[in-house]
């Protein structure tokens, strides 16, 4: 943007500018000229007026983009006519937004434009029409004799009515008293009633109620609280990194901050990472301030986000609760964005543009003049990183609230188990520690990072692995008798003829949570066991649903993957035990021990969190490994000493950046070719730079095909984020309009949370 602004006087500048701003219209670009006098004013995101359509009719439109290139004969671009007043919007943000995306992450304008700009679907809004009367009661009592003296026997019994009830629905005057509608319209016209009508938004949780509660902070919650209060009434707008153990009570510190938002006039946004959390979440603060909240999510109805939006956008709704998209929200009042279990690596967007929304936020932020709040017991190495360096204000919060201890942690080696003779799911211990739940009618949660039956179906004669035909993975046994990809959704029946051999010694292998619950069942006769996965919360409000009937106490057990350790609070949950630490500990990732330790932090921070003390069980090969002896400790520090010192020697990031290129064909030898030449270019452009990107040799992905399309990765690393911003700024052009990449899909990604 520099660049074009610098332009000598003479040389033109084009704007791309969408006239509707609309989701569907978002494709539909013209282009107009920038008069010199506007030069300093048309940015991205400024809306402007321009001549439009044959007679030339002023419209508004935004700016999305500056060319010094026209896309069209130069002679047929009109000129933009000026620039519209109050023209900073909350749209203007989001397309600034967007350009971001655009910039950091690499992506079309319109790619990222459809990310950030809320799609208003085309929804009829439920409405109400209430009645009244317009005249007063004693002219209405002479009507309806007179209407009674002469027979007028609908408008009779339809104003006496009225005039008991003061008031009544449409539907009720059109059904029940057998008024016709025209003559409803008749009456109104005349000035007898008055018909008032209202938009009835969706309300997803008819079933919170605001509650008028005061919770006292602790010592440590009010400290964050107030630094928090004190910074935003002088109009300071960090961002603040707020780290408690579990259980420390950072929620209530949340609601605090969002008071203090509040009672400014402006509006929240709440970030969580699953939808599983969503249900919890909201009653928590539904209760605190009632019908101001709003919801946003994947799993509502295109009616229920419709209205949410619109509410939002009307300033209806002061808090907003969603997933990673939330952040979105046409929220034209922002004042604060929290972001809980920040760590998560649901923040990062796996679609075209791969944003995460963690920077994503803070750029929002300072475009709004807001603040960014991260919350973690477990912070990104990122996030501490940068508190450490002075960029984010560190709050910290060190004890459990209420005085309730962190619960007790034991680790158990899986090798002397092996050793022992026992061949059980579970260790000797945890089947000890689960009778006594049991005994005394205790709940428990059971943590395995995998679902499906089984992890993988192979050939016992001759070695083959069931593999899906679109990618290239193994196929997960599941005991409906089925064999799923778990990244595309391809299914096939389970058969144990080897389709290579032709022995019937196919056999599934390995763990997953279905194969778990099967265990539970035959170890412990009668035990009631909830499965928590995507497999079981496919349905819309299927977390509700688990998640409430576990808080009922109508199970024993809470089995599921990493959406179950995630913020959940149950007081009677004395024992976690985790299955599998090394699943997550040993993958190609340089994020695996960072992962391992967050989610082990994370499962055993469900115990002990109401008066009852907890446990918990952690099942490992590798107990000596730091991400499991830090967990047993419940030592973030201690993580971060090791974890730190190992990212600095290896250049990852935060210590450096990683910029990923991932080329995708369907045919293997034209992804192969596309990923050298895409090295050579980025070798040629860096002979003479004195200090060039680190450029790691182009190879198959992790997943080498996946949906049919054979995949090539080059990492590129340097310790400038900058640096690699302009690699990719000049690459971009290139890629997408050099013949040599026809047919060959290219994607950009910054920071990547996963290996490709």
């Amino acid at each position: 943007m520099e660049n074009i602004k610098g332009n000598e006087m003479g040389e033109e500048i084009f704007a791309d500018i969408i006239i509707d701003i609309s989701h569907e219209a978002l494709d539909k670009v013209f282009q107009y000229r920038v008069p010199l006098s506007l030069r300093d004013a048309v940015t991205p995101g400024v809306r402007v007026c321009v001549p439009f359509g044959a007679g030339n009719r002023e419209k508004e439109g935004y700016v999305i983009a500056l060319k010094k290139e026209p896309d069209y004969d130069v002679n047929k671009i009109k000129e933009i006519t000026r620039v519209a007043e109050g023209s900073l919007t909350v749209e203007s943000q989001l397309i600034q937004v967007a350009a971001f995306l655009k910039r950091r992450y690499g992506s079309s304008m319109i790619q990222a434009l459809k990310t950030v700009m809320p799609v208003k679907s085309r929804v009829r809004h439920r409405q109400e029409t209430n009645i009244y009367l317009a005249i007063t009661k004693e002219e209405a009592e002479t009507l309806l004799a007179e209407w009674e003296r002469k027979h007028r026997t609908a408008r009779a019994r339809f104003l006496g009515r009225l005039l008991v009830t003061g008031q009544m629905s449409k539907d009720e005057a059109v059904k029940e008293c057998r008024f016709p509608l025209k003559e409803l319209r008749k009456l109104a016209e005349d000035g007898v009633i008055r018909m008032e009508t209202k938009v009835m938004y969706r309300d997803p949780f008819p079933q919170f109620e605001k509650k008028e509660t005061f919770v006292q902070l602790n010592e440590e919650q009010q400290a964050a609280a107030e630094r928090f209060r004190r910074d935003f009434q002088e109009g300071v707008y960090p961002t603040y990194l707020l780290f408690g153990v579990t259980g420390s009570g950072k929620t209530e510190v949340y609601l605090h901050m969002i008071g203090t938002v509040l009672a400014q006039g402006k509006q929240a946004i709440v970030l969580i990472p699953e939808i599983s959390l969503t249900y919890q979440t909201v009653r928590r603060f539904y209760e605190r301030f009632g019908g101001r909240i709003a919801v946003l999510h994947s799993r509502m109805s295109a009616g229920e986000r419709s209205d949410a939006c619109e509410r939002i956008a009307a300033g209806e709704a002061d808090v907003i609760i969603g997933a990673r998209s939330a952040l979105f929200a046409p929220a034209k009042r922002l004042g604060l964005i929290i972001i809980d279990e920040e760590h998560d690596g649901a923040y990062k967007s796996d679609s075209t543009p791969k944003y995460h929304a963690r920077e994503t936020a803070v750029y929002r932020a300072q475009l709004a003049g807001a603040s960014v709040v991260l919350g973690s017991a477990t912070p990104s190495v990122e996030s501490f990183y940068r508190a450490q360096q002075g960029e984010y204000v560190l709050l910290t919060l060190k004890n459990r609230a209420g005085n309730a201890a962190l619960p007790a942690v034991e680790t158990v080696d899986l090798r002397e188990e092996f050793r022992q003779g026992n061949r059980s799911v579970f260790s000797e211990s945890l089947k000890e520690k689960m009778r006594e739940r049991l005994a005394r009618g205790e709940q428990m949660m059971l943590f395995l990072n995998r679902r499906g039956f089984a992890g993988f179906v192979s050939c016992r004669s001759c070695g083959t692995v069931m593999k899906c035909p679109h990618c290239d993975v193994s196929m997960t046994y599941h005991r409906s008798g089925r064999l799923s990809c778990h990244y595309c959704g391809y299914e096939t029946a389970f058969s144990r003829q080897c389709p290579v051999c032709g022995q019937p010694h196919v056999a599934a292998f390995g763990l997953g949570t279905e194969k778990v619950e099967a265990a539970l069942y035959q170890e412990f006769p009668g035990i009631r066991v909830l499965r928590m996965d995507m497999d079981t919360t496919r349905r819309k409000n299927a977390h509700q649903e688990i998640l409430q009937t576990f808080a009922r106490g109508d199970a024993d057990v809470l089995l599921g993957t990493q959406m179950i350790v995630k913020g959940h609070d149950y007081a009677n949950v004395t024992l976690v035990g985790i299955l599998a630490a090394d699943l997550s500990l040993f993958g190609q990732d340089f994020r695996s021990g960072e992962r391992t330790f967050q989610l082990l932090c994370q499962a055993a921070g469900r115990a002990g969190r109401g008066d009852k003390p907890g446990e918990v069980v952690i099942q490992t090969y590798s107990p000596d490994h730091y991400a499991i002896t830090a967990s047993v400790h419940h030592s973030y520090e201690e993580f971060y000493g090791q974890e730190i010192a190992y990212r600095n020697l290896m250049a990852y990031p935060p210590c450096a950046h990683l910029l990923v290129i991932l080329v995708q064909c369907g045919d293997e030898s034209s992804a192969h070719l596309a990923a050298v030449r895409i090295q050579k270019m980025i070798e040629k452009s860096q002979e003479s730079e004195a200090d060039p990107v680190q450029l790691l040799n182009p190879g198959h992905a992790a997943i080498a095909k996946l949906r049919d399309l054979y995949r090539q990765v080059i990492y590129i690393k340097h310790r400038d984020a900058d640096r690699l911003e302009e690699l990719k700024s000049r690459l971009e052009p290139v890629l997408e309009k050099h013949p040599l990449f026809a047919g060959v899909q290219i994607q950009f990604d910054f920071d990547p949370v996963g290996i490709y």
